[in-house]
């Protein structure tokens, strides 16, 4: 097996068992607590609960947070790509890998035309079809 290989080979299963083992340790560290119902209130400085603790986020919020992953992780694939095309250019392959990065932005940027032809990205989507917000 080539070294590289065998370094991301590495690289992956020590992030395989990195998410359980910190949660192993956090569970053996924790104290064991036997709560009663007031131990699972949520706590407001001292003063008694008014409403509900959990409140329901609009999904847009999350499609937004979403769109702009994907982004940032695009441009951060980009940018090694646009360093690799100078040696695309010496070697004659130029075509070949603008093609390639052209059909990655178009991908991208197709899946954000679908979600603005959707309508994710407008902020008074609910207000136009006549939901009234929750008071």
């Amino acid at each position: 097996m080539e070294t590289g290989y065998i370094t991301a080979l590495w690289f992956i299963v020590i992030s395989a068992l990195t998410v359980p083992l910190m949660m192993g340790i956090g569970w053996l560290i924790r104290p064991k607590v036997k709560g009663s119902h007031l131990k699972s209130q949520p706590y407001e400085c001292g003063e008694q609960p008014v409403g509900e603790a959990w409140i329901k986020f609009n999904i847009r919020f999350y499609v937004v947070a979403i769109i702009f992953i994907i982004f940032d992780v695009e441009v951060a694939t980009v940018f090694p790509a646009m360093t690799l095309y100078k040696s695309a250019i010496a070697q004659g392959a130029a075509g070949i890998a603008f093609i390639k990065i052209f059909l990655f932005i178009g991908l991208l940027l197709s899946g954000l035309v679908y979600c603005w032809v959707r309508g994710d990205l407008e902020w008074i989507k609910g207000a136009a079809q006549g939901i009234k917000p929750r008071k």
